[in-house]
This record gives structure tokens, C-alpha cells and sequence, in this order.
């Protein structure tokens, strides 16, 4: 007589399995910081590289999250996203140009101040940008990927070309304020002020963001919008309100990435925000679609992987994120943390 269902050794074990799955992901961080010490060998070369690393990460996180939420409640595939990148850092460059007398303050609270305003600035240009990028450009070709990729890259292209025409086709090379120059030294370790705060920052978008998303009424009809939209529609939200409003807030974090990105780089192209979306979209694909945690964990391997990979053999670093790709979609095809939605 075969054993009843509730004493079944193998159901019990693959309901342990099913239980465990999903914390698997958060197990990865410290899986490649663990190989990165084996291989580096040097404490402090692994201390610089990882707080290097985790700073690549948040930003990209910052950079990414939008857009994870965009192809996730909205099904739009935005090739656009780099041109919010772009369009946030020279705004926000610029911001901080036109305010060297804060800037170059010995002052922490006056080099802190001249960042929010622009990060402010950048914010409000990227969102604005979104709205009419969501306007003109996207809402014809809701629904039809080939047309959206084809529509959004030209977008794209088009605003690379204004920033030229704006701010000229030179490089705009930046210093970063007074007080957030240099580094510290941390058992052994140089490790750069401003990396230890973009890590520090990309964290608390990170928790503000999962707080929205699981806490507030908005935060549940944009997870329920993910899930299934149609039901959303039926109870009566305004779901096209919704859509707008996570596409300009994605376009604002984009924008904020960008000057995140600038200060880190100290340089900023009208091209940034092009050559970031492979990054970007790497993050997006892995993490899972509509993803926030999945985008947040995915972004940090990134940046650890890149930075690990670039001191061992630099002209392995980009090849090992592809790599990092391939073998997460062959392992879990809907990326790490996907979001299952209604059929």
C-alpha cells in the first residue's frame, strides 16, 4: 500500500525545496564576494574593490529600477531609458557647475546641499522628459514590442543629438565637491568617500522603494497592476494614471542615476546613458521582470562581478557579466525573483 499523501517523503522534501527557492537568489552576494577574496588574496585590494563594486551596483540599481517596473506593469520594452541617464546627468552637471561656491566649500553640509539640488534638478528634467518620451513616443506602440524597440531607440538617438546641440560635443569632465574628494583608510583598505556614499544611497532608494511598493496603497495597485491589470481596471483604479506616473518616476531615478553615475566617472558624454543600458538591461533580465529585489540583487552581482573580473583581467570585465546572464537564465529563465502574473 502506498504511503498517504501527507506522510510522502518526496512531497515533503520538494515542498522543503519550494520553500527555500526563493531566498536562493539573496545567497549570491556573498557567494562572489567569498570568490573574489579567494582569488584576489590581497585583504585590502578586496575591501577597495568590494565597496567599488557595491557602489557600481547601486547605481545601476537606481538606474535600472524604473525601467524593471516599466516592462513589468506596462509591457514596454523602452530602449529609450538611456537618454533619461544622459538627460539627469548634464542637467544635473550643470547644476553643480553653476555652484562652485558650494562645492568647493570645505563644507560638508554646503557640498551635501549643492548634490540634492541636482539631484533635484535632474530629477524634475528626466521626469519631465519621461512624460513627453511617454506621449509622443510610446503610447502609439503600447502593445507592439518590435515597433517599441524600433520607436524608442530612435528616441533615444534624437535626445543624444539635442544634448549635442545644448551642451556641445565635448566631454565635460567634473571634480567632485570638497569634502567628498579623496578616501579613508579602513583596516588597510582606501576606500573613496563618494563610492561608500553612493553605497549608502542606493540602499536607502532601495528600502524607500520596497516600503512604497509593500506598504502604501499606491505601492499595492502598482503590484497588483504587475500581476494583472485587468482585474485592477475592473475594481475601478486608474491603471493609465498609474502607467504615467511609474514611467516618470522611472525616468526621474534614471535622471538621478545619472548624475550618480557622472560624479562616480567624473565625466559625463551624451552617449553615457546609451553605453549604460547594456549594464542596465543585464540587471532587468536577470533580476526578473517588474522585480524590484530581483533588479537590487542583480545589480549588485554586476557590480561585484565587473569590478572583481576588471583588477584579475580587465578585458574580461564586460564578457563576465554576459556570461554572469547566461548562467542565471539558464538556471532560472524568468530571472532570479520574477513576478508571476494572472493568466
Amino acid at each position: 500500500m502506498s504511503a498517504a499523501p501527507e506522510h510522502n517523503p518526496t512531497l515533503h522534501k520538494l515542498g522543503l525545496q519550494d520553500r527555500i527557492a526563493p531566498y536562493i537568489p539573496l545567497l549570491l552576494v556573498p557567494i562572489i564576494m567569498l570568490i573574489g577574496a579567494g582569488a584576489i588574496q590581497s585583504p585590502s585590494s578586496w575591501m577597495t574593490l568590494t565597496v567599488s563594486g557595491l557602489a557600481m551596483g547601486m547605481m545601476i540599481f537606481i538606474m535600472a529600477s524604473g525601467l524593471t517596473l516599466v516592462f513589468g506593469l506596462m509591457d514596454v520594452i523602452n530602449f529609450g531609458h538611456g537618454a533619461f541617464i544622459s538627460v539627469g546627468a548634464f542637467i544635473g552637471i550643470s547644476i553643480l557647475l553653476s555652484l562652485g561656491g558650494l562645492t568647493g566649500a570645505p563644507s560638508l553640509f554646503l557640498n551635501v546641499l549643492a548634490v540634492l539640488a541636482a539631484i533635484i534638478g535632474a530629477m524634475v528634467g528626466a521626469g519631465a522628459l519621461g512624460w513627453a518620451f511617454e506621449r509622443v513616443i510610446v503610447k502609439p506602440v503600447y502593445g507592439a514590442h518590435l515597433k517599441q524597440i524600433l520607436v524608442t531607440m530612435g528616441g533615444m538617438i534624437v535626445v543624444e543629438q539635442l544634448i549635442l546641440v545644448f551642451w556641445g560635443p565635448d566631454e565635460i569632465f567634473i571634480t567632485r565637491p570638497e569634502t567628498l574628494k579623496g578616501a579613508f583608510i579602513f583596516f588597510g583598505a582606501a576606500v573613496e568617500k563618494f563610492r561608500l556614499l553612493a553605497v549608502v544611497f542606493g540602499l536607502v532608494i532601495f528600502v524607500g522603494m520596497r516600503w512604497v511598493l509593500r506598504s502604501t496603497k499606491i505601492g499595492l495597485i502598482v503590484r497588483a497592476g504587475v500581476e494583472n491589470g485587468e482585474m485592477v481596471k475592473a475594481l475601478g483604479y486608474p491603471l493609465r494614471l498609474v502607467f504615467i506616473s511609474i514611467f516618470i518616476a522611472g525616468s526621474a531615478l534614471a535622471g538621478l542615476g545619472g548624475v550618480m553615475w557622472g560624479l562616480y566617472q567624473e565625466v559625463i558624454t551624451a552617449q553615457m546613458g546609451g553605453n549604460l543600458m547594456v549594464l542596465v538591461f543585464i540587471v532587468v533580465i536577470i533580476g526578473g521582470l517588474g522585480s524590484v529585489e530581483g533588479c537590487f540583487i542583480g545589480a549588485l552581482l554586476v557590480g561585484l562581478l565587473q569590478n572583481y573580473v576588471g583588477y584579475l583581467d580587465p578585458k574580461l570585465a564586460l564578457v563576465s557579466n554576459i556570461g554572469l546572464m547566461v548562467f542565471i537564465l539558464m538556471w532560472r529563465p524568468q530571472g532570479m525573483i520574477p513576478v508571476v502574473k494572472a493568466k
